[in-house]
């Protein structure tokens, strides 16, 4: 199947109220991986890219790495930019093929980041493709973008009012998350997303999703969480289990990359099955 657009999957998700899970890759092993676990699941699926990894390969092979994976998969793919707050990256991804972006405009002032936004969803329509909007900063850094400082959380009205004018295709709130790992329990409000999808009817998006429990994602998920953010699981399971594999190979003194490389892949794609198993993804595609 061909990369589809993001709201077709989001809207069904919503609908039935399954979480579609939206992974950060880093390299085409793990795209692979989280395809091969997407097919082996049935799973609709996101492939997330950082503005970090689109300026590492470069747009045109990123994009010719993940078309070339995605060719032959029979499950629904979308994909999609990860927080940008640079206008001219955005603009770079669209032309290039991106099916959505996620505009990061959160330290802008809302009324800024409102007519910014508005702009990007215009250029997004024109190309067919999709937008994601935040008013309020997830706490914590991500790939170099972001800050450790708690958000400031504007009121159901204001979040209300910038999801209606804008046009978004889906939105992020802040509701207590944050990105990589939590050093405590987080206290999540999750009555925000049930208030801001019973106002808007448009999907919400969780980020900071690495080390929530079974239970907080699948509440989550049934108030309107229809797009699940996974990135700081995969990179601490591509990471590690190359380094669980490479102390072995030290050990052993035994080199051999084709096995290393298929350590990781069964790492990532385990990671990814249960993620889509436990967000009810498992079964969905078309």
């Amino acid at each position: 199947m061909p990369v589809v657009p993001m709201k077709e999957l989001l809207d069904r998700a919503l609908a039935d109220r399954y979480g579609v899970p939206a992974f950060n890759i880093v390299n085409d092993l793990s795209i692979e991986a989280v395809l091969a676990a997407a097919v082996e699941e049935h799973s609709p699926v996101i492939l997330q890219t950082s503005v970090k990894t689109v300026r590492m390969y470069g747009r045109a092979q990123l994009f010719d790495i993940v078309g070339t994976l995605v060719r032959d998969v029979a499950v629904p793919v979308t994909l999609h930019l990860d927080h940008c707050p640079d206008r001219s990256v955005i603009s770079d991804c669209l032309a290039g093929g991106w099916n959505s972006v996620l505009f990061d405009a959160h330290e802008l002032d809302v009324a800024e980041n409102l007519r910014q936004t508005t702009e990007v969803v215009a250029e997004a329509r024109a190309r067919g493709a999709h937008v994601e909007g935040e008013i309020e900063g997830i706490q914590g850094v991500e790939d170099g973008i972001g800050s450790d400082a708690a958000s400031v959380v504007q009121t159901l009205e204001v979040a209300v009012d910038f999801i209606r004018r804008t046009g978004v295709d889906c939105f992020a709130p802040a509701i207590g998350n944050a990105h990589g790992q939590y050093t405590s329990a987080p206290v999540l409000d999750h009555q925000r997303v049930s208030d801001l999808v019973e106002a808007t009817g448009v999907p919400m998006a969780l980020h900071g999703g690495t080390g929530l429990s079974a239970e907080q994602f699948q509440d989550l998920i049934a108030r309107g969480c229809a797009k699940v953010n996974i990135s700081t699981a995969l990179k601490q399971v591509f990471l590690q289990s190359s380094l669980e594999f490479l102390r072995d190979a030290e050990a052993r003194g035994k080199w051999d990359p084709p096995s290393f490389f298929t350590h990781q892949r069964s790492a990532v794609m385990g990671m990814a099955v249960e993620h889509m198993r436990t967000f009810g993804s498992s079964g969905r595609a078309w």
